[in-house]
């Protein structure tokens, strides 16, 4: 496997939806959200700051979140990327974590072609975490963004977020080991 940690450049899918972005808006008088609140990175997040945050997000010095490639957060400062867990896979290929800035954590897509699937039905990462049975809301651009780099693997969201939390079952408990 390349040295992807090194390697700032994100994937050109993830690129592309960095590229379109993500709306959302709180709606005061129904005290609703719309949207998806995903504010991707425009690269990956680099090894010294994502070690500095995840130290401080676990309360573990001796931790450097090394396995992880961060590439964007919500607005609550939750943050998002790929676990390198499968070894020899490419980054794409890795699942997508969720880690949310009140210490909830979980794996809310298999690799990058299910989350392009998430974002095509109207979810962003936090929206997967909490509801991902949630009414789509479709989004066209993403759709084609998908339908280019993952073709064929259209899912509705909760089959997705489901296969991937069966998939890695350890990952809270490998999170939770990490706290302090």
């Amino acid at each position: 496997m390349a040295d992807i940690s090194q390697d700032l450049a994100l994937p050109t899918a993830l690129a592309e939806v960095a590229h379109v972005g993500f709306e959302w808006e709180w709606d005061e008088e129904t005290e609703e959200a719309g949207g998806c609140d995903f504010e991707p990175f425009d690269r990956f997040q680099e090894p010294d700051r994502a070690a500095w945050w995840f130290r401080l997000w676990t309360g573990n010095q001796e931790v450097d979140g090394s396995e992880f490639r961060f590439f964007g957060k919500t607005g609550a400062g939750d943050y998002v990327g790929f676990w390198l867990v499968r070894p020899d896979a490419a980054i794409i290929d890795q699942p997508v974590v969720y880690i949310g800035s009140e210490g909830e954590h979980g794996v809310v897509a298999g690799d990058l072609g299910d989350l392009l699937w998430l974002f095509a039905a109207g979810l962003g990462p936090a929206e997967s975490f909490w509801a991902p049975d949630s009414p789509e809301q479709p989004n066209e651009t993403f759709r084609a963004i998908a339908e280019r780099h993952a073709p064929g693997r259209r899912r509705v969201p909760v089959q997705i977020v489901t296969a991937a939390r069966t998939e890695f079952p350890q990952f809270p408990d490998l999170i939770d080991a990490m706290c302090r």
